[in-house]
């Protein structure tokens, strides 16, 4: 599996429309994406306007695949305004859970 961690920074004022738009995204993720097999989205302690996403995808089809996906194409659209500078981006290999155990996983994660 591969994962990445991405922090964006919001403009002041953008925050709450920015977390209800990517909420669509973050759900559709998970719900109808086969690949994705994770995407939590932590806001920062220090920044509010701060956010940190956390994703796990089968294989770089599989995010591939996300960022073609009609409700990543919508929040993109919807809060291109309100980035705050470039997200930064940061790729890994996910070590532990295991491949089987992250398939496991995955019916489980539309119970929020």
């Amino acid at each position: 599996m591969i994962s990445i961690f991405v922090t964006i920074n919001i403009k002041p004022g953008f925050r709450d429309a920015f977390v209800a738009s990517l909420m669509g995204d973050a759900q559709g993720s998970v719900r109808d994406e086969p690949g994705c097999f994770r995407f939590d989205v932590l806001q920062s302690d220090e920044n509010p306007n701060r956010l940190h996403l956390y994703e796990v995808y089968a294989d770089q089809d599989a995010l591939a695949a996300h960022r073609g996906a009609p409700h990543y194409v919508k929040w993109r659209s919807e809060v291109e305004e309100w980035f705050d500078g470039e997200p930064e981006r940061i790729a890994t290999t996910t070590v532990f859970p295991s491949d089987e155990g992250w398939r496991a996983q995955k019916p489980r994660l539309v119970n929020w």
